[in-house]
Order: structure tokens, then C-alpha cells, then sequence
């Protein structure tokens, strides 16, 4: 069993995980921004992080995980996942409700326990949001998909993943009969504000830039 790391040390493994997708290298700024903390706590954190071989730092350009950081960093969100796709198929909790109870369950260190809870689950490859889930050896499937503002017009998809996670989003795709597995088209794009008009079975719905943005699909080029 590898060294326990506290919940603090995991939140940020995991920040820069997910910043460094986006940006390459990761900035002391973009650390702060994301964890909404002051730059002098995320230094004094990168300096731990990096004690522990966790990080690369590369002068003038910022710092990103390596391979041993990448490792841990995909096992935490190995176990935020499992757990958000248990508390929705087995304990039916709404898609909206389950980041912040996964957020404290990631913490759980029992890579046994883990283990098993995938096994439990049928080696789930998505978790309720379309995002991958790595397996105990931090592999995933990435599939090929557009965000709605990218699809073609008249082009049937199906909803496979969701960029922005907050409760607010989810509620509102909820409303619109938005959900993984969706099969939609887009009918109309508005140049005034980028918002579509869409087509989800015989029913027309608008949604805004933002949210199409936000909404990722699949479909048969």
C-alpha cells in the first residue's frame, strides 16, 4: 500500500490533474484560482508536493505532476467517480446531488475497499456524467466527442458527457429533459447570442451558449 496523503494534499493532486489538461503547466495563480485560496498557500503546498516527488517544476513556466503525481492524482479521481456512479444507480440520488458526497468519499484511502466497490459496480467505464473512470491501474477510454456549439445542424447525437458540473447546470438540463443517453439535433443556431434551438424527440427547447458549451455528444460522421 502506497503513502497516505492527507484530503488537502489530494484536493490539490487532483486541482493540478485537471489544470494541466487544460494548460499544460500549471501556475501558482492557477492553482489558487481553482481551489479559491490565497497564491502563498498553494506555494507553501507545491513546495510539500514537490518534497514528496510529486512534481516537476520547470523555471519561468510553472509546475506539473509526474508520473508518480499523475498516478495518485488519477486514483482519487478513480474513487470520485466509482463513488458518484454508486450513489446514483444503487443509492438514486440525482446526477446534481452527488459531487460534494463523492468529494468527501474520495478520501477514503482502502484501495481494497475500492477495488471491490468497482468490481461491485460491473467495472463501470463513465461515471453519471459521461466523465471516464481509470481503472485500478489509472487507465481510461477516451471516446470522441463535440460540444453542441460544434454539431452540426440536423445531425442526430446522443449525449455522452457534461463539461460544467455544478448542481446549478444540472438542474437546468434536468428541466430541459437533458441527460446522458439523450438522443437530440440541433435545429437552429442564433448568431445573436450563440444560443440553439434543439429538438429532443418531437419537442423544440433553447438553450443558451453557455450551456451548449457545457453539453457534449456523440455521433456517426
Amino acid at each position: 500500500m502506497g503513502p497516505k496523503y492527507s484530503s488537502s494534499r489530494e484536493n490539490y493532486l487532483k486541482a493540478i490533474f485537471h489544470l494541466q489538461e487544460i494548460h499544460g503547466t500549471v501556475t501558482t495563480n492557477h492553482v489558487a484560482g481553482e481551489l479559491q485560496t490565497r497564491p502563498a498557500s498553494v506555494t507553501d503546498m507545491l513546495k510539500k508536493l514537490k518534497a514528496q516527488k510529486l512534481l516537476l517544476y520547470e523555471k519561468y513556466k510553472g509546475f506539473k505532476l509526474n508520473t508518480e503525481g499523475r498516478k495518485v492524482a488519477l486514483q482519487i479521481i478513480r474513487k470520485h467517480r466509482l463513488w458518484e456512479f454508486f450513489l446514483v444507480e444503487k443509492l438514486h440520488f440525482r446526477w446534481d446531488e452527488v459531487h460534494e458526497i463523492a468529494e468527501e468519499l474520495e478520501h477514503i484511502s482502502s484501495k481494497k475497499l475500492i477495488d471491490r466497490l468497482d468490481e461491485f459496480l460491473g467495472f463501470p467505464k463513465t461515471d453519471p456524467h459521461g466523465d471516464p473512470i481509470p481503472d485500478s491501474q489509472g487507465r481510461w477510454t477516451l471516446t470522441h466527442q463535440v460540444d453542441l456549439l460544434n454539431l452540426p445542424v440536423n445531425q442526430v447525437a446522443e449525449v455522452s458527457s457534461i463539461g460544467d458540473q455544478s448542481a446549478e447546470i444540472l438542474e437546468l438540463l434536468n428541466h430541459k429533459h437533458i441527460a446522458l443517453g439523450t438522443r437530440l439535433e440541433v435545429k437552429k443556431k442564433f448568431a445573436f447570442d450563440n444560443s440553439l434551438e434543439i429538438k429532443i424527440k418531437n419537442q423544440s427547447v433553447t438553450i443558451s451558449e453557455h450551456v451548449a458549451k457545457n453539453v457534449f455528444v456523440k455521433y456517426d460522421e
